[in-house]
């Protein structure tokens, strides 16, 4: 599996992909890999402000519980209302339909905080660089 080069990524496993003030957030496959089998996803609600690097949710499988962490400031404006029913969609498709949330950034610059995939890849144990 790869690291899609148009996102960016933190160092918490996190992805974003943005749309104008849009971003799309969910975690990497690194991430859901280490995690294993997901079984439940704990969101926040709709129009709840994040500052960045502030916890969102959790991620639940069957080996443990993992926090989830917002790269950036914004507002929640939507959530993937169909991983309460298919939490697996993480794990089949972490980068596509297993995103979590989308949030109105409220500071874009923030991004500039945030790592390439190939930085992010540095991060990551040498067994989960692809």
């Amino acid at each position: 599996m790869s690291y899609p080069a148009e996102l960016k990524y933190s160092k918490e496993h996190e992805w974003i992909r943005v749309d104008g003030k849009v971003a799309t957030i969910g975690i990497t496959f690194h991430a859901q890999d280490a995690l294993g089998d997901v079984v439940y996803v704990e969101m926040p609600s709709l129009g709840k402000e994040l500052a960045a690097r502030q916890e969102f949710g959790v991620v639940e499988s069957v080996k443990s519980v993992s926090s989830l962490f917002c790269p950036v400031s914004g507002k929640v404006i939507e959530r993937n209302a169909e991983l309460e029913k298919r939490p697996e969609l993480i794990n089949s498709s972490p980068y596509e339909s297993g995103w979590i949330i989308k949030v109105e950034m409220s500071d874009p610059a923030e991004l500039n905080k945030l790592l390439s995939a190939a930085d992010y890849q540095k991060t990551l144990p040498p067994a989960h660089k692809h």
